[in-house]
């Protein structure tokens, strides 16, 4: 592609948006700029798409976003579904901007457009699918990405992200359409008018609290004591609906993380597994000593907890410490009530901790491991639907933050985590316990397990080729061990027969109960390796989860 004549494309057909006009021109001197933004069209995927707000085919922008939704559009007219869609957004710099959009295009091509009024959490929108018997849905979000990224999730009728069969044919669609001259665009309002963009009702938003309600194990938090950050976010009206209907007075929320804020001016990073973003609540815990700190991202898909620390101070509980807490009391609760299911299913994925396998195995749960992406989890609560047994899913988890314990949407839900996690904290207070005495009670009793995340980015055409690269080096030249611990075998999920879909992943097990995986992010230019360790003490697992990091630092820097 002649990246310059596109630019100079963009510049005479994209001043809708003055902000893309300015943003052309700065850059028309600069190559490399102008290569970044044009040399590809912003990857559409499973998760659909995610990268940069600006101008270009490689940016979110009012005309990517008009060029996918015409495509999904065409995928639905030619598809038996339901011929229409939700859609919601949340805190994200022109986050309601890209919603109006992909409502204009949808009802221009017969599509009825469900429009949230206002910022809602992504799990909502999985709700509102399936409440309003929608074909589709589309989430504007960048989930816990930076600020200045957004992005477009799209759902299928069962509320997942779409599968990737429905992804390879809305892409096959957007391929052959130009963002300028492909696309089909209503009048807002006039739309609105003629019903062809009609506004969610609260009664849906309430009956997607309610359902996360009735999943309650039904422990008293009334004596809990709570701090809780939205990181400006979309989650402080559902959270605080949710935790109001439990019975939860004691709640600080967080001053200035409350308000909705694509900025997210005190934290550039708003994701609650980064302790930068977790700041500003844990120096409020300082003051106000709560039970539990709890954040939510900007979509209100992941939460993250913080818990006394027994020392004066808080430590923040990490992704897979959470999921092993949640599965354990859940297990707990429902043996203990008579309500645990015949052949009960949890679900994770396969870079989640592998203490899950044990602590499944303690309570006759079926474990199943799927590939990265909650949608996977949610195929699995459909399967089992359709089996005519979704009561034997219990439980799901990922260790990037996400947990679910119902089938009421089918993906990862921070709602239904804060009820989860707030009504597990109120249990363990009961026993004179901290969450952090009950993770430790659960190490003692199944083994030091420790996890460990290194990545590297790849940024632009020249970094997204060197990964490739790299990948293609791991896959043809496997490294015989990993930080002086022999490589006992390797597991290929784009060439082996895993069971699983095919996937730019590799795993490594290593001797002594270890493994590290290697995985392209799905959602940014970055290479991620996965580290799991297991130790007879805390810090025989700690020695070996550092030792196992500074090895895979050195299988990042192969030629």
């Amino acid at each position: 592609m002649n990246y310059q004549a596109e630019l100079d494309r963009w510049l005479e057909r994209a001043g809708e948006d003055p902000d893309l006009i300015a943003e052309l021109r700065e850059a028309r001197q600069d190559e490399q700029a102008v290569s970044d933004r044009f040399y590809r069209h912003l990857a559409f995927g499973t998760g659909g798409l995610r990268g940069v707000i600006g101008a270009g085919t490689n940016r979110m922008n009012i005309y990517t976003v008009r060029r996918a939704t015409q495509a999904l559009a065409d995928y639905l007219n030619a598809a038996d579904l339901p011929k229409s869609a939700a859609i919601a957004h949340d805190s994200r710099v022109k986050g309601e901007l890209f919603a109006r959009e992909a409502a204009r295009v949808l009802a221009a091509n017969g599509i009825t457009a469900y429009v949230y009024p206002r910022l809602e959490p992504t799990p909502a929108l999985s709700w509102a699918v399936r409440y309003l018997g929608c074909g589709a849905g589309i989430c504007v979000t960048a989930s816990h990405n930076p600020a200045q990224y957004n992005g477009y999730k799209v759902y299928g009728e069962d509320g997942c992200q779409i599968t990737p069969e429905a992804a390879e044919k809305v892409l096959a669609v957007m391929d052959r359409t130009d963002c300028f001259d492909g696309v089909k665009l209503a009048d807002y309002d006039q739309a609105v008018a003629e019903g062809k963009i009609r506004m969610i009702g609260d009664e849906c938003l309430d009956a997607f609290v309610d359902a996360v309600l009735s999943l309650r194990p039904g422990n008293d938090v009334s004596k809990l004591k709570l701090v809780y950050t939205p990181l400006n976010g979309s989650g402080l009206e559902c959270v605080r609906k949710l935790l109001g209907k439990m019975g939860v007075t004691a709640l600080t929320v967080v001053p200035s993380q409350e308000a909705p804020d694509g900025r997210f001016p005190t934290c550039p990073y708003p994701n609650p597994e980064i302790r930068e973003a977790m700041e500003e609540g844990l120096r409020l815990c300082d003051e106000v000593h709560p039970d539990l700190l709890i954040g939510t991202d900007p979509d209100c898909d992941r939460m993250g907890a913080a818990v006394p620390d027994g020392k004066g101070g808080y430590r923040l509980i990490t992704g897979n410490e959470m999921g092993v807490l949640l599965l354990d009391y859940l297990c707990r609760t429902r043996m203990a009530r008579g309500t645990m299911p015949e052949n009960p299913v949890a679900v994770t994925t396969i870079v989640s901790t592998d203490m899950a396998v044990p602590v499944a195995e303690a309570y006759g749960v079926e474990l199943r491991r799927m590939l990265t992406g909650f949608k996977y989890i949610g195929e699995q609560i459909g399967l089992l639907e359709s089996q005519g047994h979704a009561e034997r899913y219990i439980f799901g988890f990922e260790e990037s933050y996400g947990y679910l314990s119902g089938a009421h949407v089918r993906d990862k839900d921070a709602v239904n985590a804060v009820m989860l996690a707030c009504e597990c904290a109120a249990w363990y207070a009961g026993q004179g316990m901290t969450l952090l005495d009950a993770m430790n009670g659960l190490y003692e009793k199944f083994g030091f397990y420790r996890s460990g995340l290194v990545s590297k980015a790849f940024e632009g055409e020249d970094g997204m080729k060197a990964m490739e690269r790299l990948m293609q080096s791991l896959r043809q030249g496997p490294p015989a061990q990993i930080a002086g611990r022999k490589v006992t075998g390797k597991v290929d999920y784009l060439r082996d027969d895993t069971g699983l879909i095919s996937s730019d992943v590799l795993e490594f097990r290593l001797e002594g109960e270890g493994k590290v995986i290697v995985r392209p992010s799905g959602t940014e230019p970055k290479l991620k390796l996965y580290l799991s360790v297991r130790g007879e003490t805390e810090a025989d697992a700690l020695a070996s989860l550092d030792a196992l990091g500074e090895g895979a630092k050195m299988l990042m820097e192969r030629k």
